[in-house]
């Protein structure tokens, strides 16, 4: 962290003792004065200014759903300032948007929760997949570098859907403990990808505010076998 510090000598007729030594936190900058007598002298004080890097900030599409939510709540965890935005319209127009305004406000990375790949289930789920992938690819073409997709497989843990609320981990605890050890059945034809295990919410949120926030992180695809790995 560079500093940049500036002294400054302030004349004066009074004399003064040494007074204080103040803190003072705002805007992110630290303010140190003191003030001493030397021999009846004029008094000198010293104003010592800490210039600290810009916080940096995390725009959450859909941080009202389930996953978003728990991104948020990770990233506040971890000092970021958060900002929430959710869709009200057309996928695609809001996907065109969002784009737009991160090239203009210089995003260098995007990071995009996806799905993994369930086989003959992507067909009964048609759009929701079709949906996914496109908008992966679009991404893609936008961020070349700095995207990174999470693809896991069935989210788990307490989804509340109105008043109610749903312990999605009385299933998939369980599966997920049994199945992330058993990666061969996934490659069985056609019901290999139903062996894909399940992962807990707050992983999802985990490695997605670490891909975000960590420079180092390579960007790609991770599947839900990475996204356990990295969550520890």
């Amino acid at each position: 962290m560079k500093a940049v510090m500036s002294r400054l000598k302030l004349q004066s007729r009074a004399s003064f003792p040494r007074l204080c030594s103040l803190v003072v936190l705002k805007n992110g900058r630290s303010l140190s004065i003191s003030s001493d007598k030397v021999d009846g002298a004029p008094k000198v004080q010293e104003v010592e200014t800490v210039k600290t890097p810009p916080m940096e900030k995390l725009l959450v599409l859909g941080g009202n759903g389930f996953v978003g939510s728990h991104v948020c709540r990770e990233a506040l965890g971890h000092g970021l300032t958060v900002s929430s935005l959710s869709r009200r319209f057309a996928f695609t127009r809001f996907l065109k948007a969002c784009t737009k305004w991160s090239n203009l406000c210089g995003v260098k990375r995007f990071i995009y929760i996806s799905a993994a790949d369930f086989g003959l289930i992507n067909y009964l789920l048609r759009g929701y997949y079709e949906g996914k992938r496109s908008t992966e690819a679009e991404l893609m073409k936008n961020f070349p570098r700095g995207g990174v997709f999470l693809r896991p497989g069935f989210v788990h843990g307490t989804r509340r859907v109105g008043n109610v609320k749903l312990p999605l981990s009385i299933v998939g605890a369980p599966l997920e403990m049994v199945l992330q050890h058993a990666k061969l059945l996934t490659r069985i034809p056609l019901i290999g990808p139903l062996f894909i295990p399940p992962v807990h919410v707050s992983s999802v949120a985990k490695v997605a505010v670490r891909a975000a926030t960590d420079p180092a992180f390579p960007p790609g695809i991770l599947d839900v076998y990475s996204i356990l790995q990295r969550s520890r």
